[in-house]
C-alpha cells in the first residue's frame, strides 16, 4: 500500500469526528519546540526599538500562551498602515521566522513613511507541535470571521478592528509542505468524514491573490523580488497550483474572506498570501525565510509607490 493510499489512523469515511476522535488526535500531538525559545525571546530583544503588544493569550490547560504584535514606535495617522502575519499556520516555520527576521532588519526602513503592524506567530500551540490546527482540530486560516471558534483567529481579528479599512497593504506568510500532502489534508479529510484524494505540491514559491480583488501588478512585483532569492514554482500538468488554475505563472487565487482566510481581514488594497516550499531539494532554511522577508519589502515598497 503506498502512502497515499493509507487511511489516517483516526475517524472512517462518512463519519464527521466528534470529540472522542478529536481527542484522539490531541494526544497524538508532541511539543517539539519552544515558542518561548524562539519567538518570544526574538520579540523581547525588538522592545528598545519598537512598540510590543500582548494582543491576547490562548489558555489551553495546562499551558498558556501570549500573543504579542511589534508596532512602529511612531504611529501616525496620516501615514498609510501594513500588516505582516506569520505562523496562522504554525508548523509553517518560515512565515514567523520570516515576520521577525523583517522586523529586526528592515521595519526600521519605512519610518516616516508607513505604520507597520507585526504579528510574528498568530498560532503559538501548533507553532510548538508543527502542526496545522489548534487543540480543538480548527484551522484557524479558515476561521477568520464572527464569533470564530478559533481563539487565535479571534485574536487577531480584535487587534485588527480598530484599524479595519485604513490599511494599504496586508502579506501573510505561508509554506506549502510536503507534510500538507503526507498528514494535514489526510487528516482533513478524515476529520470531514471525506475520501482523501491525492493531490500535488508544487516545487517553488507562489501567491494567492484575492479573487475579489485581484491586485497583478502587486502581485508580480512580490514575484519579481523572491525570485531573486529562490525559485518560483511551475504549474503542475493541467495549469493549476494546489487545484487552483495559474492565473499568471506562480498567482493562483482565493476569494480569501469568503473562505475565512487571513489575508481578508483588512480590507486592504493590496493583499497576498506567500507560499513557501520548505522540502525542495533547491531551497535551504535560510532561503525560505529571506523569500518572505523579500516578499514583505517587494510588497510594501509596491504599495506605498501606489498608493
Amino acid at each position: 500500500m503506498s502512502n497515499n493510499d493509507a487511511a489516517y489512523p483516526i475517524g472512517e469515511v462518512g463519519k464527521v469526528w466528534g470529540q472522542a476522535e478529536r481527542d484522539a488526535w490531541l494526544s497524538r500531538q508532541v511539543r517539539r519546540r519552544s515558542y518561548e525559545a524562539d519567538v518570544l525571546d526574538a520579540i523581547d530583544r525588538l522592545r528598545a526599538r519598537f512598540d510590543l503588544s500582548e494582543y491576547g493569550r490562548l489558555d489551553y490547560a495546562p499551558e498558556s500562551f501570549p500573543l504579542f504584535a511589534v508596532r512602529s514606535p511612531s504611529w501616525r495617522d496620516d501615514l498609510p498602515s501594513m500588516l505582516v502575519t506569520g505562523g496562522v499556520h504554525g508548523y509553517e516555520t518560515s512565515g514567523v521566522h520570516g515576520a521577525l527576521c523583517f522586523a529586526e532588519q528592515h521595519m526600521a526602513d519605512y519610518a516616516g513613511r508607513a505604520n507597520i503592524l507585526v504579528a510574528p506567530c498568530v498560532s503559538p500551540w501548533a507553532y510548538e507541535r508543527i502542526q496545522r490546527w489548534n487543540p480543538d482540530a480548527i484551522d484557524p486560516n479558515r476561521s477568520f470571521h464572527e464569533n470564530s471558534r478559533s481563539g487565535e483567529s479571534a485574536a487577531l481579528l480584535r487587534l485588527v478592528a480598530p484599524l479595519r479599512g485604513r490599511f494599504l497593504m496586508h502579506i501573510d506568510l505561508h509554506e506549502t509542505t510536503d507534510s500538507d500532502e503526507g498528514e494535514f489534508r489526510r487528516a482533513l479529510a478524515a476529520r470531514d468524514g471525506k475520501v482523501f484524494v491525492p493531490g500535488e505540491i508544487p516545487d517553488g514559491f507562489y501567491l494567492v491573490d484575492d479573487a475579489e480583488n485581484p491586485q497583478p501588478g502587486f502581485q508580480q512585483a512580490v514575484l519579481a523580488a523572491v525570485s531573486k532569492v529562490t525559485h518560483i514554482a511551475p504549474a503542475d500538468a493541467d495549469g493549476k497550483l494546489i487545484g487552483s488554475p495559474v492565473v499568471v505563472p506562480g498567482v493562483i487565487e482565493y476569494a480569501v474572506k469568503g473562505l475565512g482566510l487571513c489575508a481578508g481581514i483588512t480590507g486592504a488594497r493590496y493583499t497576498t498570501t506567500t507560499e513557501v516550499y520548505p522540502d525542495s531539494p533547491h531551497a535551504t532554511p535560510e532561503q525560505c525565510i529571506q523569500a518572505q522577508v523579500a516578499a514583505v519589502r517587494a510588497g510594501m515598497d509596491y504599495a506605498l509607490a501606489h498608493a
